[in-house]
């Protein structure tokens, strides 16, 4: 598999242009004949495959790999991957979590900050972009039931994902780490799968546009909908996610996931 097909159109256009400049110096400098990335063909971007979302049916087969996973559950994929499901944040809002932003008497979470690495400071724990990213999410039983279960099982400390040191964990490491279990079914599946995921089965539910995109922290859908519809806490009784992964329930711990 080339490196089109792993990383994508911009990163091979981003490597053949930084090819093609070294070879033209080089060529300049008489240590090269010519440029041979000039004689290589265009790279041409094929048709974008339309986001893919999970189905009920897919997001539980893909929940019982991970918990089957000795790796997947020592690094925690499990229960993060059940957030995300659960609420449809963004991995980042999700590993800024701490205990504080989340109420489990209320099935309530408060999504205010995300995980951001800065160069000199390392990772940090910084404010979300924008007013709209600022939203309370109602959260559904079984993912209350996970994070019930880990606040009683984990180790002091204020983070609610944390890394092995207890200490924010790094965005694009988790995703490494997802990759590296997912298998060949899930291939396509990575954590921002989750949000297409939940905004495809509230859209099916007959949610409206708005509600999805405050279930979301998206920008307002239209400018009409800000104006008519209020803001609120998404889904005041119940979280619309309730029914969907009756059975995504944390399995009891079997005493060898460490």
């Amino acid at each position: 598999m080339g490196l089109y097909e792993r990383k994508g159109f911009a990163t091979a256009k981003s490597v053949r242009s930084v090819l093609s400049g070294t070879c033209r110096m080089l060529a300049r400098r008489d240590l090269l004949p010519s440029n041979p990335v000039r004689d290589v063909g265009r790279l041409e971007q094929g048709r974008r495959k339309p986001p893919r979302a999970l189905t009920v049916d897919e997001a539980l087969r893909f929940l019982a790999l991970l918990d089957g996973s000795e790796y997947a559950r020592r690094n925690e994929l499990p229960d993060i991957m059940r957030f995300l499901l659960g609420t449809g944040a963004r991995i980042g809002e999700a590993l800024a979590l701490k205990w504080e932003d989340v109420d489990l008497d209320a099935n309530a979470v408060r999504i205010d900050w995300t995980v951001s690495r800065i160069r000199g400071a390392g990772l940090v724990r910084e404010a979300v972009k924008t007013e709209t990213s600022e939203r309370t999410l109602r959260l559904p039983d079984w993912t209350v039931e996970m994070l019930r279960k880990r606040k009683r099982d984990a180790a002091p400390g204020d983070l609610v994902f944390p890394n092995t040191r207890g200490r924010l964990r790094d965005v694009g490491n988790t995703g490494k780490m997802l990759r590296k279990v997912r298998g060949d079914d899930f291939a396509w599946v990575k954590s921002h799968t989750a949000r297409r995921t939940v905004a495809t089965l509230l859209d099916d539910q007959g949610l409206t546009a708005r509600a999805i995109a405050d279930q979301l922290g998206h920008a307002r859908p239209s400018m009409t909908q800000d104006v008519y519809m209020g803001r609120r806490i998404v889904g005041e009784a119940r979280s619309p996610l309730d029914g969907m992964f009756g059975q995504a329930s944390v399995p009891e711990d079997d005493g060898d996931a460490a």
